[in-house]
């Protein structure tokens, strides 16, 4: 008879302090789009980055929550102008060549569904090459200033506490938190919630089956409402390549409130059902092999945002204001969801062009912070056209070069004609359409090519 063998074990305590620190020159906390782009930018100019998020997967809300699309990024005209480049170049073209990008134009401009997987591999291999270190997990518990700097940030983790000193900081985690957690002042609304949605991809969907997507429209406005579905302006996108349809039927209230908002996020899948339920059964055909791939997170549109040194209005946008200081830009409409029922959707004209001030971007009270994202300071109808992945991930890349102009001074004195320079191509460049286009199929080529030897 064969002997079990002996394990050896030994016993542990928790220590009294078992924080792990780390020093380095710049901790981004929020690792979603803007975070992302911030802390390779900031890496390939010559920086030890961080990369902090509460998820233990990279890429927040663009891999998380089943967003799978791209918005703000094209113009209206008729070559459809690019307007964020830089890494999003590099972004594109990879994602291009596996196949993982679908050119959608709504009639209103022209929106990128994307592969959230193949995306995550790809945060995944970029931080690696850069040498960006990825802290998964993580919570942001606090954060220490000294005078009108912040000198370090704690989060907790399942693993322990990890407490990070650095020279320079990027809030990008879309509610505000690093700039709160300093006891810096934010905003919220006072005018009721901004509504976020429950997403859902479907796979296996047969779309040649379904109809058109205005004809979807119509259906969920006049019969929705009898399964329990409370948002009548609902959306679906299709990713024929994938068989994948991405469900944007449903309104879900986002609290600050750790208690209320797990609450919601139960009550945002169970809308999400629904409505799923109210497609299969108007679209048989379509369902009939159908199942959700995924729920994901909850997706988040407006919470808290920082007070800054400038407040980007509505009026703004509207007028296609370009300040002094911009730093990034777009097109995308005013998309304002404050009812359970609709949204407010206002396109702009084809020529029309708005812009992100710097100043809204930095608290006036902090000399090493920056915003990116969804938690710059505007207000609630400006916020809604700029915070979509488009211009948050020019304002990544815009936030590093400006902490590196920085320095160890403020970032309130840096030239900004010299910020421009680096991120001339995000305000100028306007590289239509079809040359991103031409770039995948010649990558495709080469990829080819290569396989068959």
């Amino acid at each position: 008879m064969a002997q079990i063998q002996k394990t050896k074990t030994r016993i542990v305590r928790r220590g009294a302090d078992t924080t792990e620190k780390l020093t380095v020159d710049l901790c981004v906390a929020g690792a979603g789009c803007a975070g992302v782009m911030a802390a390779l930018q900031a890496a390939r100019l010559g920086r030890k980055v961080v990369l902090a998020d509460a998820s233990p997967l990279p890429g927040g809300q663009s891999v998380n929550s089943n967003i799978g699309l791209f918005c703000g990024l094209y113009s209206r005209t008729p070559d459809h102008f690019r307007y964020t480049y830089g890494i999003v170049s590099e972004l594109l073209a990879d994602l291009g060549a596996e196949n993982a990008l679908y050119y959608r134009d709504s009639g209103v401009t022209i929106s990128v569904l994307y592969d959230d997987q193949a995306l995550l591999r790809w945060i995944d291999r970029r931080l690696e090459e850069e040498g960006v270190i990825f802290l998964g997990g993580a919570c942001l518990d606090r954060v220490e200033m000294e005078g009108r700097r912040l000198c370090s940030a704690e989060f907790l983790t399942r693993y322990g506490r990890v407490k990070i000193d650095a020279a320079a900081f990027v809030d990008a985690t879309g509610d505000a938190a690093l700039t709160y957690q300093a006891g810096l002042p934010c905003r919220v609304s006072d005018e009721g919630p901004v509504y976020g949605t429950q997403m859902i991809t479907a796979d296996q969907v047969d779309i040649r089956e379904l109809p058109s997507d205005d004809q979807i429209r119509r259906c969920i406005v006049e019969k929705a409402g009898g399964y329990g579905v409370e948002r009548h302006d609902g959306l679906v996108f299709s990713f024929p390549e994938k068989n994948r349809l991405i469900i944007n039927m449903t309104h879900i209230e986002t609290p600050l409130l750790p208690l209320k908002a797990s609450e919601a996020a139960v009550r945002g899948r169970n809308r999400a059902e629904r409505a799923y339920q109210f497609l299969k059964e108007q679209y048989p055909k379509a369902f009939r092999h159908a199942f959700i791939h995924s729920y994901g997170q909850t997706g988040i549109r407006q919470t808290r945002w920082i007070l800054g040194k400038h407040q980007l209005l509505a009026q703004e946008i509207r007028d296609g204001v370009r300040f002094s200081d911009a730093v990034a830009r777009t097109t995308w409409p005013i998309e304002l969801h404050d009812t359970l029922e609709n949204h407010q959707w206002e396109p702009f004209d084809n020529e029309h062009v708005h812009y992100v001030p710097f100043g809204a971007m930095v608290p006036p009270d902090a000399d090493n912070l920056v915003a990116a994202g969804r938690c710059i300071d505007a207000d609630l109808i400006a916020l809604s056209s700029v915070r979509v992945m488009g211009p948050c991930m020019a304002m990544g890349m815009a936030a590093a070069h400006a902490l590196d102009l920085a320095g160890n001074g403020s970032v309130h004195e840096i030239d900004i004609t010299c910020l421009q320079e680096r991120v001339r191509d995000n305000l100028y460049r306007c590289d239509p359409l079809s040359s991103d286009m031409q770039t995948i199929s010649k990558q495709e080529t080469e990829y080819d090519e290569t396989e068959t030897g």
